[in-house]
């Protein structure tokens, strides 16, 4: 109990001393944009990925209103290519945070970013980049959840977690091409090689659904893995590293919401009595 509470003075007055900071220092105070990155695509500016994040939610708004008096799209074939697409995506990026953090003897304890142009700096902020950039592509899954009137699948766990991957992410590659963020994206990658997958047969149509009884442990893998980032960002703030904090808190805060919904949503689609098959998928 005495180190539960010394761990939550801590936690507060390491809060308040990084708003002190951002109050009178400004965010880029605490951690300066990444030269490497600035010519790279949409990462110049905020406009672009701005616009692309307000464009999704309108895409939200205005999606099933124009589809309300019209037929849903048959569209499996293309959902097989998207998702196995994805699938290969995953993979790629799962092998390359691997890779470069075990060839750079990275410390899943603490692990400052590379902003060299060494071979693996580079690499690693690459990496960032396409997983920034796997998030925009994973809007798609709205517009075809739209497209075929499965509209009780946009729910609002569903649009905050694409929505607001984007930004966090837009912001990690910006600011923080690397470093300690490179679990998060790491144990995403490879529960999404996962998920997509499941997507992918799902897609082949009801032949396959006998051999799909895993769909809910794909939820039990999603609330472990934010279970083990809470984890893993927690023990950082409780040492001395050199990781901008306010990315430890942001992630740290931001996973706790998410044990949060995905809990509640994995109650509502597995523990109700009124369960249906596919009614809900994230």
């Amino acid at each position: 109990m005495n180190h539960t509470m010394e761990f939550v003075s801590g936690l507060g007055a390491k809060v308040i001393n990084i708003a002190d900071q951002i109050q009178e220092h400004g965010v880029y105070k605490l951690c300066s944009a990444d030269p490497r990155v600035t010519d790279w695509l949409l990462m110049k500016s905020p406009v672009p990925i701005s616009c692309i994040i307000m464009g999704y939610l309108m895409m939200v708004w205005l999606g099933p209103r124009l589809m309300a008096k019209r037929k849903p799209l048959q569209m499996n074939y293309l959902l097989v290519v998207y998702n196995f697409s994805l699938v290969a995506l995953s993979v790629y990026m799962f092998y390359e945070f691997r890779v470069i953090s075990w060839k750079a003897n990275y410390s899943y304890k603490c692990q400052p970013v590379d902003y060299s142009d060494s071979v693996l700096g580079k690499r690693m902020a690459d990496v960032c980049w396409w997983f920034f950039f796997s998030k925009v592509i994973e809007t798609l899954d709205t517009a075809f959840f739209i497209l075929r009137k499965k509209n009780n699948q946009v729910t609002f766990l569903h649009v905050y977690h694409h929505s607001s991957m984007m930004v966090n992410w837009w912001l990690g590659v910006k600011l923080v091409a690397g470093g300690q963020s490179f679990f998060l994206a790491m144990i995403n990658s490879f529960v999404h090689i996962i998920m997509y997958s499941y997507y992918g047969l799902s897609a082949m149509g009801p032949g396959m659904q006998k051999y799909l009884w895993w769909k809910r442990y794909i939820t039990v893998l999603q609330l472990a893995q934010f279970i083990a980032i809470i984890v893993h960002t927690g023990y950082n703030l409780t040492i001395d590293c050199d990781f901008p904090q306010a990315f430890n808190y942001a992630v740290f805060f931001y996973c706790i919401s998410l044990v949060m919904l995905f809990s509640n949503f994995y109650i509502r689609a597995y523990n109700s009595k009124d369960l249906k098959e596919d009614k809900y998928k994230v």
